[in-house]
């Protein structure tokens, strides 16, 4: 589900686990999204995480995705409502840094 944010749009990710029995499917979404509105990508995205409900090392990949392919088109990308469990697995990983949570 997408609404507009007060600084760009706020993507809110589905119900359910991010794991790699997942990732394809929302990798998918991903493409779509992007193909969709390859001209018209708002410069700021937030992406809520408030309803997930697991994670496994695929959702760090994915998040690290994300980021890449954002800043790849001069995009601003904002994580919020990140579960411990990922930003634990995320430290464990050396990657949290990367990952650069935003508070709600």
């Amino acid at each position: 589900m997408s609404e507009p944010g007060a600084t760009g749009e706020v993507l809110a990710l589905e119900a359910g686990e991010l794991s790699f029995q997942t990732i394809p499917a929302v990798l998918a979404r991903t493409a779509e999204y992007s193909a969709r509105k390859d001209r018209d990508l708002p410069d700021n995205l937030t992406i809520d995480f408030s309803a997930v409900t697991g994670v496994d090392s695929a959702a760090v990949a994915l998040l690290l995705d994300w980021r890449r392919m954002a800043a790849a088109r001069g995009k601003t990308l904002a994580f919020v409502n990140l579960p411990a469990n990922l930003m634990a697995l995320a430290e464990l990983y050396g990657v949290a840094d990367l990952i650069q949570p935003r508070q709600s």
